[in-house]
């Protein structure tokens, strides 16, 4: 890519598309392209076939999806397969037959079967049965690998997929329903320090109630209180998170510097598992995380843990041998990543 390449970052509102789109910037990329969900349905069809064919992308970041936790995955099962199949199709085909020049596709590792050797190498794709809380979300991750790996074959494109582990940092979601463990479990943990603080004011302010009552009410219906914080799950599952900063940065330096004939054995006729996994390699316990952000944000209560509710696929850790491989490997860990999360939640509150 040029500096003054034309650069489409579909998504740009979101936890991905916004941190990549900062990255561009600060790269010194200067011809970048955005549209909102307004200005662009990327579900619509004819909508993006014009789009394309009035603005031609040169390269094409695909980051816009229909995204949430174990129970948004659950509960909206047709939105999550409908939705993310019609945005990449749609996109990818017109990004074809536009003539761009290289797209990067992002999926997710939940593309990997429940029971899939931990870590998780990109050749265990379709191996065995998926989670089933996510299917449908995994099932149109998946379509969205295969349709790049199979434009690539017969039309000879330069399409490439990432699949970036759990990503958490600025602008993430932060949504009770719809949001991911991470920031689910840091907003619980914020709010229930207020209320042990008594800060009332800043908890009424966050939760959007008029009265004290009604935001302690609706707290309690969700297992937030001043001396304790209900979770999902028994707390077991181990899960690897990445800073969303990290994995853009990763993003672009594929995109700079990997070609999809790069991605692949050139000694094997089957070309398949082009994709390449991003994340960190490393893993941690729902129920440590749990008590690494209590630490981080100064809540003294209890941790309980709903036996009673899913916990979703046991381990899902990525190998990033591949990224690593190509020259990337992650910065930010852990523990300075949830503090800086935090410092930006607390600051927008």
């Amino acid at each position: 890519m040029e500096k003054d390449s034309k650069i489409f970052v579909a998504g740009h509102r979101g936890l991905v598309g916004s941190a990549i789109l900062e990255n561009l910037k600060s790269k010194g990329y200067t011809n970048l392209l955005t549209k909102t969900r307004q200005e662009l349905d990327l579900i619509d069809q004819l909508a993006v076939k014009t789009f394309f064919k009035t603005e031609r992308p040169e390269y094409v970041f695909l980051a816009a999806a229909r995204v949430g936790g174990i129970v948004a995955n659950n509960l909206y099962r047709g939105e999550f397969i409908y939705d993310n199949m019609m945005i990449q199709n749609n996109v990818i085909h017109h990004s074809y037959l536009n003539g761009v020049k290289k797209l990067l596709f992002l999926g997710s590792t939940c593309i990997y079967p429940k029971n899939a050797p931990q870590p998780m190498k990109e050749e265990y794709l379709l191996t065995d049965v998926l989670e089933y809380t996510n299917e449908p979300y995994a099932i149109a991750k998946i379509a969205g690998i295969k349709i790049c790996e199979s434009y690539n074959l017969q039309y000879g494109t330069n399409f490439l997929s990432v699949m970036p582990t759990n990503l958490y940092g600025p602008n993430d979601n932060f949504d009770f329903e719809k949001s991911h463990v991470l920031p689910a479990l840091l907003r619980k943990t914020y709010l229930a320090k207020l209320l042990a603080d008594s800060d009332f004011e800043t908890v009424m302010k966050n939760t959007g109630h008029e009265s004290k009552e009604e935001a302690m009410s609706f707290l309690e219906s969700i297992g937030v209180t001043a001396d304790r914080i209900q979770i999902w799950g028994t707390g077991a599952p181990l899960r690897e998170f990445l800073w969303s900063e990290d994995m853009a940065d990763a993003c672009v330096f594929i995109m700079e510097s990997v070609n999809f004939s790069e991605t692949y054995d050139k000694d094997i006729k089957a070309i398949r598992n082009t994709h390449i996994n991003i994340g960190t390699g490393q893993d941690i316990s729902i129920a440590d995380l749990a008590v690494l952000i209590k630490e981080i944000v100064g809540f003294e209560g209890e941790l309980v843990f709903d036996t009673s509710k899913p916990d979703g696929t046991y381990r899902k850790l990525t190998d990033v041998s591949k990224l690593n491989s190509i020259g990337w490997k992650h910065k930010i860990d852990l523990v300075e990543g949830i503090k800086k999360l935090y410092d930006w939640y607390v600051q927008r509150a």
